[in-house]
């Protein structure tokens, strides 16, 4: 399962690539702006300085709402970086534009997915990834991790490629239950893939193992 860390937030992102455990990194406008980046030159630069801090694919959105745009605004960040994956929003354009961008052999990454016959559709144009949206769908009492079950039940079913990227991951079992699902990818802030790491047996094993040793080497 890869991991990729949701945030335009640079400290971040180096943090989680140091640690040796981040894939990729992906990004939406409300990330940029909670970052302060502004402007299209700004925003275009920012992209660029993630691309440099990883080496796995990292998706920039689009803002374009219509296909012409789309295809422009996403061909301008193909540029950036080989690793960019161009973000596109699920809806008839944006459909249209991952068929065009899949032509090119540009990568793409289908956002705002919340049913599988919205997967579906990303898949057969071509998509790389899609982005079902798993704690979005659990604030309106939905089962987001039903939604990857039957997403990854299609997508064995008929063979497609298009990877699942469990989005909106909030928290430990999350990304648990999306691994134990077979989601290709999940993406979530840093706080959730730290969240992994705490057990409680761990640190009163250490804890012991560690007064063990201070007593047998002098210590109180």
């Amino acid at each position: 399962m890869k991991f990729f860390i949701d945030t335009a937030n640079l400290d971040d992102i180096r943090e989680a690539h140091d640690l040796g455990i981040l894939d990729g990194v992906t990004t939406n406008p409300s990330l940029m702006a909670k970052e302060g980046i502004a402007g299209h030159d700004n925003v275009m630069k920012h992209y660029k300085a993630i691309c440099d801090l990883v080496d796995g694919d990292v998706s920039a959105e689009v803002i374009s709402t219509d296909f012409d745009g789309m295809v422009r605004e996403g061909e301008l960040l193909a540029q950036l970086d080989e690793k960019i994956v161009v973000k596109i929003p699920m809806i008839k354009d944006g459909i249209k534009a991952c068929a065009y961008f899949s032509a090119q052999g540009i990568k793409t990454n289908m956002t705002l997915v919340f049913s599988p016959g919205q997967a579906l559709l990303a898949a057969k144009a071509g998509a790389t990834y899609v982005s079902p949206f798993v704690g979005r769908l659990d604030d309106i009492s939905s089962d987001g991790l039903e939604l990857i079950s039957k997403i990854r039940h299609i997508y064995d079913n008929y063979g497609y490629e298009t990877q699942i990227l469990a989005a909106s991951v909030r928290h430990a079992m999350h990304i648990i239950n999306c691994a134990e699902i077979g989601a290709d990818v999940m993406t979530g802030p840093f706080s959730a893939m730290l969240s992994l790491l705490k057990h409680p047996l761990t640190d009163s094993g250490l804890a012991q193992f560690l007064a063990d040793h201070a007593k047998a080497n002098g210590g109180k």
